[in-house]
């Protein structure tokens, strides 16, 4: 959502943000619904103080005993209580306008953001571990002879239909294990607080979330309203919807293992093999609540917070900063880790991490008091840490062995119960 006083402002600088995003010449359509939206509620103001003064001229006429007066006021009276209403409502309708226009309209990049159309232009800023030479072809995951016992697409299938798997034995002991693993790391070491929260949300949560109302087809929705969650930054951003905060109570710092659930609509015939691209999936998600000034150092050390497990589990990866056209709808910065997948022979993208500034706190009316001045929204930040699902590929594919069994990290196996390996016939042990 963005500040309406700041278009008003400084309209070129608000279109030649957006310019970098490939949009164009949306101050003057947003200027001209706010110029239109404030005549109404002057014209209300207007009609009102004649109302008012009407009112009091009613009283004057009457004790005068002037009757032709009095009609005519109290007939001035009714009138302008009409308009009034009429004037209130036309003025509500242009605000919803402005609203929903406001709404639909993505968040600024920051200066520093590297301009582009597409994933081809987002720029790598470091890289991290060797990709392992193999002395045998290497598969992808759901390939590799110990996994597929515990990897069943059909069944799942049968119950749900495609992009959906059951997991089974050793694959799923793995899974949990990385939930484990990352939430562990996630409260002991980088200081975030559990939370387990609803996957079930009003629409005011999504609306916060900038997930409602553009994207709202990527998104399930239940019969009676509620949407399932696409990621848990959805509840953890929205615990502070409508607060107004103490300056000295941030940053907040929260993660969440959780379902989501995403229709992934728009991407038929991408990565339909294998669980890479599933309807629904598991994340430990990390979500902060800052300070405007604090923000961009926040945006650093959460980056860091997920590239810490992806480091602890000996994976290689490689931090990219997207580009204005590959970066998401809410955010200002977005750092993408990619984990190599030598199944696939590439990196793939397994966590973002987003610093939106206000953008979504003005959605959810979430904001401080420093001390001694007045309220001022939070800024916001989210990223994957990570996604779960995601992982246990990269673990699978980067610990095969030519035997068709699986090497398993060293950092996972306190959460295995000390077992290291998941065999050709995939059994733990």
């Amino acid at each position: 959502m963005h500040d309406i006083r700041a278009i008003r402002e400084n309209p070129e600088a608000f279109d030649a943000a957006l310019g970098r995003r490939g949009l164009s010449g949306l101050s003057a359509e947003i200027l001209g619904v706010d110029e239109a939206r404030r005549a109404k509620i002057l014209a209300a103001e207007t009609a009102q103080a004649a109302q008012n003064a009407a009112s009091r001229e009613v009283g004057a006429a009457k004790a005068k005993g002037d009757e032709a007066e009095f009609e005519r006021l109290r007939a001035l009276v009714a009138e302008k209580k009409a308009e009034v209403a009429r004037l209130n409502e036309e003025a509500e309708a242009e605000d919803a306008r402005l609203r929903n226009l406001l709404m639909t309209i993505p968040n600024l990049p920051l200066a520093d953001v590297p301009e582009g159309a597409d994933e081809n232009d987002n720029v790598e800023i470091r890289r991290w571990g060797t990709p392992r030479e193999f002395d045998f072809k290497p598969v992808e995951h759901f390939e590799i002879a110990g996994v597929k016992p515990g990897m069943d697409f059909e069944t799942a299938a049968k119950l749900s239909g495609a992009r959906f798997v059951l997991l089974r034995g050793g694959v799923a002991r793995i899974h949990r294990a990385l939930a484990q693993f990352m939430l562990d790391l996630h409260t002991s070491e980088h200081g975030l607080t559990e939370t387990m929260t609803p996957v079930l949300v009003k629409d005011d949560a999504m609306y916060g979330t900038n997930q409602l109302p553009k994207f709202a087809e990527d998104s399930y929705q239940t019969t009676n309203g509620w949407w399932l969650i696409p990621t848990s930054e959805v509840t953890l951003t929205n615990t502070v919807a409508g607060d107004i905060l103490d300056e000295a109570a941030l940053p907040i710092r929260m993660t969440a293992h959780t379902q989501c659930f995403r229709s992934e609509a728009g991407s038929a015939g991408k990565d339909t093999s294998g669980m890479l691209r599933q309807h629904q999936f598991e994340k430990v998600e990390m979500v902060s609540i800052t300070t405007p000034d604090t923000s961009l150092a926040e945006h650093e050390r959460m980056t860091k917070c997920a590239e810490a497990v992806l480091e602890r589990l000996g994976l290689p990866y490689r931090t990219i900063v997207l580009c204005t056209g590959d970066m998401g709808f809410g955010a200002r910065k977005t750092h993408d880790l990619e984990v190599w997948l030598p199944g696939q022979n590439k990196y793939r993208e397994i966590s973002s991490v987003s610093v939106c500034g206000d953008f979504q706190a003005r959605r959810m009316n979430a904001r401080f008091r420093p001390a001694g001045g007045k309220p001022d929204f939070v800024h916001t930040l989210n990223g994957s840490g990570l996604a779960v699902g995601r992982c246990l590929i990269a673990v699978l594919e980067n610990g095969q062995q030519a035997d068709g069994s699986v090497m398993l990290p060293e950092a996972l196996h306190p959460w295995l119960g000390g077992k290291s390996r998941l065999t050709a016939e995939g059994t733990l042990v």
